[in-house]
């Protein structure tokens, strides 16, 4: 006899179902245990009592997800058999769909769970329940889109729930209410009811209001305290605007500037300077009466003795030093005891020290705004040209990692020098030599000579060009000899020389780049009151004072910056956010080249997923209308 093996838990789930579709015997729900979702829903078919079935489905979605099997516990939360609950189990229901949709971050899902819900739902739960059941809620309705319903929801927990964390809840209702759009804070503030919920609106809006910097902030939260003094968010204000509050009064008073003012680099340290006191002068919210600010000349000093006799000097800051190799020096140091704004940055993978924060002109930035347009476009497989040296060696592995990041790919890359046949590296990048070989192994080949056209490769969506502007004018117009003029062209900030040139910039039409606000922006009064008065500040020396005019508003800001994520300055080098590392990182404008001259391009308009919260602390100069 040939025995076989039965998997016996299979045979009992069929022979269970089977003897209850058959009437030949019941089961009990109260015990039973399915292993899979239609083996529940088969058997809750079964049970003519709809609350009994429905409290079966229920009991096994309830251990699908304690087994962190979401995908099955939705199998039966979405059932028809569960459309219409029994009395007494909606709110049960409603609690795991909320569980799973969160966890699976089905937000199709999590819409149709919010579609009838209002904020104060969770009040029916028992006490024990309520937390937990608010959490949930408030994140659903996130998930949903409905960061309104949300926050209302977490409002109303505050103020039930005598053993919340208030602090943490007003927290969380602060940062929603700063990812609503003006439409949507406007509508809300409309339907508003109730004081506490009014009165929450009224401080988003009044926070996000065009125009003001951080201290007008400070002032327009201490008059919002003084209206609405009994206001849960008037007594334990959200952790942001305590931290703005605080650091707004906590400004460094004593700064060492301490750059390179003989050598090589000093009309790079000169340019620096001047952006740093002209923005210092023109700042109408600098004390004067208490600020003190020391130029001290670094040439020929070795950095790390300069910053030791600089911090036993009641200095609050240093700003500086400008060299890598200075920088390197600083960051050799275990710790800082006064912080220090360095003007580069340190090596890729370095671990900076405390203290120590590092803003520059990034080539690194750039390259990855190249990256994330390019793909955002739907230029995704690129050919590179970039320069050979270390410059170029950092250029591209920033633009490549950013491409991968965003899945696109480098097609090719080619390094060249100034001095290089620009011909031949043109040709090589478009493939043409790669066409022309080919056709020369076949004629080898057959032996006859063959007429022959070479071909550009057509894989390609866009071309990268790194390059100085003499060299670039010769570049794009090789690219149509080589049959490569129908593809869009984006460059850095380096292809530009910072003045309008259209006589010889003509070749360069329909180049698009990305450069700093001082050079691509509209209606700078620093821009216009330096030129007017002060040599040097067009060029690349007028990037650098433009740095310095950023390093400036920067100082008043490095704490806040590092601590709150969504704090940013709209600079005369860009849109300047910090890395909780201390590393400044910078969002620059976009132009094209048109008859010779940049055209500003409007700024792409980002997804509502993409749109992040931004505190613009200094808007003086801002460019958009609204951010906070």
């Amino acid at each position: 006899m040939i025995k076989k093996s039965i998997n016996q838990p299979i045979l009992a789930s069929v022979l269970s179902v089977f003897l209850v579709l058959s009437g030949c015997a019941t089961v009990n729900l109260d015990s039973h245990v399915a292993q899979t979702p239609n083996e529940a829903l088969e058997l809750a078919a079964g049970e003519d009592n709809r609350a009994t079935a429905q409290q079966y489905l229920l009991r096994i979605a309830g251990r699908f997800q304690s087994q962190g099997n979401h995908e099955d516990a939705r199998t039966i939360l979405e059932s028809a058999q569960l459309d219409q609950m029994a009395p007494g189990l909606e709110g049960e229901k409603r609690l795991l769909a909320m569980s799973s949709a969160t966890a699976l971050e089905d937000s199709n899902w999590a819409q149709t769970i919010t579609a009838g819900l209002t904020p104060d739902a969770f009040i029916e739960y028992a006490p024990d329940q309520m937390a937990g059941a608010a959490d949930l809620q408030a994140r659903t309705y996130e998930l949903a889109g409905d960061r309104v319903g949300a926050a209302m929801t977490l409002m109303l927990l505050a103020q039930t729930d005598p053993e919340a964390d208030v602090q943490q809840l007003h927290d969380r209702i602060w940062q929603l209410l700063q990812t609503l759009s003006d439409q949507e804070l406007a509508d809300a503030t409309a339907k508003a009811i109730g004081y506490e919920n009014q009165g929450w609106l009224e401080l988003a809006a009044l926070v996000r209001e065009p125009g003001i910097n951080l201290d007008e902030q400070g002032r327009i939260v201490r008059r919002w305290q003084n209206n609405w003094p009994g206001h849960p968010a008037a007594q334990v204000p959200p952790s942001e605007l305590q931290l703005i509050a605080t650091l707004a009064t906590s400004r460094p008073e004593k700064i060492a500037l301490a750059l390179p003012l003989e050598g090589p680099f000093a009309s790079a340290g000169k340019a620096i300077r001047d952006g740093f006191l002209s923005a210092y002068y023109m700042d109408e919210s600098a004390d004067r009466s208490k600020t003190d600010i020391r130029v001290i000349n670094t040439s020929n000093e070795d950095f790390a003795e300069l910053y030791n006799e600089l911090s036993s000097g009641n200095f609050d800051l240093i700003v500086g030093p400008l060299e890598k190799e200075a920088l390197a020096e600083l960051a050799a140091m275990n710790t800082l005891p006064v912080p220090a704004l360095g003007l580069n940055y340190l090596p890729e993978g370095s671990t900076p020290p405390d203290g120590l924060y590092q803003y520059g002109l990034s080539a690194e930035d750039e390259a990855r705004q190249i990256a994330d347009r390019l793909v955002d476009q739907g230029l995704d497989h690129v050919l590179i040209l970039i320069p050979q040296g270390e410059w170029g060696d950092r250029v591209e592995r920033a633009l490549l990692s950013r491409l991968q990041q965003r899945n696109g790919i480098a097609l090719d890359i080619e390094r060249f020098f100034p001095e290089d046949n620009l011909r031949t590296v043109t040709a090589d990048l478009l493939g043409i030599t790669v066409s022309r070989n080919r056709a020369i192994q076949v004629e080898r080949t057959i032996g006859i000579d063959v007429e022959f056209e070479a071909r550009r490769r057509q894989d390609a969506d866009a071309i990268v060009m790194v390059a100085e502007p003499t060299v670039a004018r010769q570049f794009k117009p090789l690219f149509a000899f080589y049959f490569g003029g129908d593809l869009p062209v984006y460059s850095p900030s380096i292809v530009y020389g910072g003045s309008p040139n259209p006589s010889r910039d003509r070749d360069l039409n329909d180049v698009i780049f990305t450069d700093i606000p001082w050079v691509l922006g509209e209606n700078n009064e620093l821009r216009a009151q330096a030129r007017e008065h002060l040599k040097g500040t067009q060029g690349q020396l007028g990037r650098l004072f433009a740095m310095g005019a950023d390093a400036w508003q920067l100082s008043k800001r490095l704490p806040l910056l590092r601590q709150l994520d969504s704090a940013s300055i709209d600079g005369q080098t860009g849109i300047l956010t910090m890395t909780r590392q201390g590393s400044i990182h910078r969002s620059q404008l976009w132009a094209r080249f048109t008859k010779g001259s940049p055209e500003l391009l409007p700024e792409q308009q980002l997804s509502e997923d993409e749109q992040a919260p931004a505190r613009n602390l200094d808007s003086e100069n801002s460019r958009q209308p609204g951010t906070i």
